[in-house]
């Protein structure tokens, strides 16, 4: 089996497996936002509650968290760069997507994610496969999920995919479904 890169599978090391993994789920999530109007972006789905702004904020803070904070321990330049503790506040694990309504603009949102999706593959890039088996970084909340910086990373990457799933509801009540490429038959 062959990856992008030209590697067999079992070539590859688990770093590149889970840089791979986690710029397919960045590439997925993007995707689905791009082609979102900006002014939908703060509309509430009926049945689901949430809207894009929420998503993506949401998106920033759980990529800092699970592969960034949990293996190289706090980023103060970034939290202050992006301001981490605001996005926590709107859209951390206990928030409302509607109390985010009015409170940040789909552009700057894009490019705060844009921003922590780089940031957060250097930082799984500069790691080395022996540090993937060491103990997460203590955390004022301890990690859900996971004990070992490869477990942390790991969950980003299904955490991401989750809610790219979410993101495709929403898109599918407020503006149309994902198109995938794929032709109807007929």
């Amino acid at each position: 089996m062959h990856s992008k890169q030209g590697l067999k599978t079992d070539e590859m090391t688990e770093i590149q497996i889970l840089v791979n993994q986690t710029k397919n789920a960045f590439e997925w999530t993007n995707k689905l936002i791009a082609p979102v109007p900006t002014e939908k972006w703060e509309i509430l789905a009926d049945g689901i509650g949430s809207n894009l702004s929420w998503q993506v904020g949401h998106q920033i803070i759980s990529i800092y968290y699970h592969t960034i904070l949990t293996t190289v321990g706090h980023d103060f330049e970034l939290i202050e760069k992006l301001n981490l503790r605001g996005y926590t506040e709107m859209s951390g694990y206990d928030t409302f997507a509607k109390d985010m309504i009015g409170e940040t603009k789909p552009e700057q949102l894009k490019e705060h994610l844009e921003y922590m999706q780089r940031h957060s593959l250097s930082v799984i890039e500069s790691l080395s496969v022996n540090d993937l088996h060491k103990a997460v970084e203590p955390t004022k909340v301890p990690h859900p999920i996971a004990k070992t910086k490869f477990e942390a990373i790991d969950w980003n990457i299904k955490h991401t995919m989750w809610h790219c799933g979410q993101i495709a509801t929403w898109k599918r009540i407020v503006d149309h479904p994902h198109d995938f490429g794929l032709k109807k038959p007929g």
